[in-house]
Formats: structure tokens, sequence, C-alpha cells
């Protein structure tokens, strides 16, 4: 028997994100076997996220929190997770894992209302990291209770994506370690077809790599182009280059210092680096962070 209990708050007041869910990052139980996989029920994460994470700039330990994809259109900084969820992940066979996640509606005679459906690979062979994953969301937050609640998918107050019909996202990618450094690659591409007619769509195109200078401290950077089109009036085309770049220094296996700064050039578009509040007034936006972590 294996279970996550995962809450989700703000360290500034102690309230609770994911819309103030008591476990609102993830909430799953199941059973694993060794020759089998595992099977688990409950609110997680699906195939893209658990896979193409592992090769994104914010998951470089070196460049904090923002080096996720402008609007986060891939759902790679979670901005929802999925309810009602079967996930089987098979065991590692070769250095290859795949996993398949169903999101149920649950609501009777609208089967196909708020659901959704992912499935990835993953393929790892010494220095050598493969990654590919789609997932689809049919009318996701068409209600609370469904897959993909209305109360923790994308917003107006964080970003421009609203009112969507359907959601697909595709998403590979690769990275390689040479001695201590490793350099990633990754593409996502998301589309957002609207409840009044025509679609969105977001390209991302990434690179990063770190760099372990000492046993104690590494350095990275990452960049990532966005390319945003759309069949819709609501929405222009537009371009975004980000650059994150950062720095940390371990204290311990627990706990490091991190320095990092984020810098976004938008065209047609105000600049928005994923995690602030708002957007910028114009096309440019730079944020710096700094701190201590403690790792649990």
């Amino acid at each position: 028997m294996i279970f996550v209990l995962e809450n989700g708050f703000n360290p500034s007041n102690g309230s609770a994100l994911q819309a103030g869910r008591l476990f609102g990052r993830s909430s799953w139980v199941g059973i694993s076997d060794p020759a089998y996989g595992s099977i688990t029920l409950g609110r997680q994460y699906n195939s893209v996220q658990d896979f193409l994470t592992y090769l994104q700039a914010a998951s470089n330990g070196a460049l904090g929190l923002y080096g996720n994809a402008v609007y986060d259109p891939d759902d790679l900084n979670n901005t929802y997770r999925t309810q009602n969820s079967v996930k089987y992940t098979s065991p590692v066979f070769r250095g290859l894992t795949v996993e398949a996640v169903y999101g149920f509606s649950n609501a009777p005679g609208a089967f196909a209302g708020n659901r959704t459906w992912s499935a990835g690979a993953d393929y790892v062979n010494g220095p050598l990291r493969l990654d590919v994953a789609y997932a689809r969301l049919d009318a996701p937050a068409s209600s609370l209770t469904g897959a993909i609640a209305s109360d923790n998918y994308y917003s107006t107050t964080t970003s421009i994506i609203a009112n969507v019909k359907d959601n697909r996202v595709f998403g590979g990618g690769g990275a390689y370690t040479f001695g201590a450094a490793t350099v990633a690659l990754l593409y996502t591409a998301a589309q957002f077809d609207l409840l009044a007619g025509g679609s969105l769509h977001f390209a991302n195109y990434e690179v990063n790599g770190r760099w372990l200078i000492t046993p104690d401290w590494q350095v990275g950077a990452g960049y990532v182009y966005t390319n945003q089109t759309s069949s819709s009036p609501s929405y222009s085309n537009a371009h975004f280059h980000q650059l994150t770049v950062g720095t940390n220094y371990f204290l311990s296996k627990r706990t490091d210092l991190y320095l990092s700064a984020a810098m976004q050039r938008a065209s047609n578009a105000n600049a928005w680096i994923e995690g602030i509040a708002a957007p910028s007034s114009n096309g440019h936006q730079i944020v710096v962070t700094t701190g201590i972590r403690n790792k649990f």
C-alpha cells in the first residue's frame, strides 16, 4: 500500500493554496509491485507534469521559481491537478517507464464532460534522459467536481487563458549529463479551443543547463522562447523571450542559499513572468529572488 497527502500553503501568511484545499497538491492512495508497476487513485499530476518537469528550467535548482513559460500553458508550473483520477505507472524495463492517467468527470449522464486523460514515457540510460508526454482535457473547469476543477484552472487573474472548451498539451525533450554539467532541451505545444470559437496556441522552445562547479556550488541558466498564435479575435499573436540565470550554495544536503534573476521581453503583449502577481505595463519584466531553502 502506498499513499501521498500534500498540502500547499503560502509561507507569508499561512493561507492554503490550490483554492483552499487541505491537500491541494497531491492526495492519492494505491498499490505497487516491483514486477507489475503501480496503480494509484485520487488527486494527481498528469503524465506531462510527471515526465517533462525534469527537463524544464524551473526544475533546475540554481534557477529558483521563475523559469516557467509565460502563462504556464503546458501546466509544468502545476496550474491545475487532476481529480477523480486513476494512474498506472509501469516498472522500469531497460531504462523505460510508461504511464497512463484517466480523470473521470464525476457527473452521471455526462461522461465526456470535464474528463481528461494523459500518457507518457521516460527513458534513462546512463547520462541520457528522454521524455515524451501528451494530455487532453475535455470541457475543463466546467464544474467543481470534475477531473479539472473550475476553481483550480487558468484564471484571468494569473494569465490571459479563459473560457476554454478543450485543451491539448504535447511535449518532448531530453537531457544529457557531462560529468558535473547537465544540458536539457524541451519543446511543448498547448492548444486551447475556446467556447466562443477559435483557438489559442502556444509553442515553447527551451534550453537550460546547470554546472556543479564544486560539490557545494552550482550555477545554471535557462532560455525559453514562446510563440503565441490565435484564430480568435479575442487574442493577438505575440512572442516572448525569457532568460533565467542563478546560483546556489549548499550548506548541507537539505539547506542551500540561492540567488536568481528572470528577464522577459515580449512583442505585441505585456511581459508577464509566470508566478508574478501582475503583468508589466510594457513588454519588459525582471524579477530577482534570493533566500535560504530547506528541503524536508
